[in-house]
């Protein structure tokens, strides 16, 4: 095994770049993709979220799966909007109103 693979092992770095000397704490192509969902949900920590940054800035693979998936939700989200007719709309106020004068008249 080379120098380079045996010191990806010893520091849990899998397949990617190895940017220890560079930026400090890094993040490795297994950490990247378990987290991706919540890096493109915004739900990390601004620390964590740019150790993904950076990982993906330098990653061409993880780099085309977060584009994907980021695209792949857009997609979804212009094509899943439904619209509700504005008869149902109508027709649920108007129950709404009508349970709330229930309501206020017998109290």
């Amino acid at each position: 095994m080379s120098d380079d693979m045996e010191s990806r092992k010893e520091t849990g770095s899998g397949a990617g770049v190895d940017a220890t000397g560079l930026f400090g704490a890094t993040v490795d192509c297994t950490e990247a993709v378990h987290e991706l969902y919540h890096y493109l949900d915004g739900e990390l920590t601004e620390e964590r979220r740019e150790e993904i940054r950076i990982h993906l800035d330098w990653c061409g693979p993880c780099n085309g799966a977060a584009e994907f998936e980021a695209e792949l939700r857009r997609v979804i989200a212009n094509r899943c909007k439904d619209r509700v007719p504005q008869s149902l709309i109508e027709r649920v106020a108007a129950a709404i109103d009508e349970e709330s004068r229930q309501h206020h008249g017998k109290h």
